[in-house]
């Protein structure tokens, strides 16, 4: 019988401690019956995803849309440049109680114009996550990321490669402007989202970001969210700092 790789014990030993909290938290406290819906959208001068400046979106619109019940999730988000033809939609389902959140999202950003359902996971890529916030008295965030399904996360030999990625996050504030410091990085071969025009392959740190976010006030009743995030890449060898204004 063939040894298990490391990356699927990896996945498999985070995915069997997390889905055991969720359900032993989900037995304790059962979730509202209230349906929330959620709808926003950002204007950012840039796109950067996971560290990786997205090659020709400029400056975009990314508005998002999600419905909420006891806890079960569905939501879309989608990025579209103001300057160029680099359009992304992505489809998300998961749960989340006390903390803990397992979803799957459904990629898509093969651009305008291109088709969306035929021949579907040529250009779709299908994503696994597991995260957990500690809480406000410990804003400690960690996440895990891996595709398991979709052409693009294959190598020229048709063999999948379970691209992931990895983050810690700590959020703080200072003089009323909310913070997020985040560490990323693929903990083996990420061909899927990280570029490798070095061929270098193995662990990557793809990103070490500091978001801040404030609330610039325009009447006595409404005040407009806005954060800058400041991205170095030492996978890419890039940096970036990207303006943002939320609706």
């Amino acid at each position: 019988m063939k040894k298990p790789t490391m990356p699927l014990i990896a996945i498999a030993t985070f995915a069997a401690v997390a889905l055991f909290s969720t359900f032993r938290a989900a037995a304790r406290n059962p979730q509202s019956n209230k349906i929330e819906v959620n709808a926003g959208a950002d204007l950012v001068s840039g796109y950067v995803w996971r560290g990786v400046y997205q090659e020709g979106s400029g400056a975009s619109i990314q508005p998002s849309l999600g419905i909420r019940y006891k806890g079960f999730g569905i939501g879309a988000w989608g990025s579209t440049s103001l300057s160029s033809g680099f359009k992304e939609l992505d489809l998300t389902v998961g749960y989340e109680i006390e903390g803990f959140a397992i979803q799957a999202t459904d990629y898509w950003w093969a651009g305008q114009g291109a088709p969306f359902y035929s021949r579907y996971l040529d250009s779709h890529l299908i994503e696994g996550a597991l995260s957990y916030r500690f809480g406000d008295k410990v804003p400690l965030s960690l996440e895990w990321h891996t595709f398991f399904a979709g052409n693009l996360d294959k190598d020229a030999e048709g063999k999948r490669q379970y691209s992931s990625y990895i983050q810690i996050g700590y959020d703080f504030s200072i003089k009323g402007i909310e913070c997020t410091a985040a560490v990323g990085a693929a903990p083996w071969n990420a061909p899927a989202w990280l570029p490798s025009h070095d061929g270098k392959k193995g662990f990557r740190i793809s990103n070490i970001s500091l978001t801040a976010a404030r609330k610039i006030r325009i009447t006595d009743r409404y005040s407009l969210p806005v954060f800058v995030q400041a991205v170095a890449s030492p996978a890419t060898d890039d940096a970036n700092l990207i303006f943002g204004i939320s609706f």
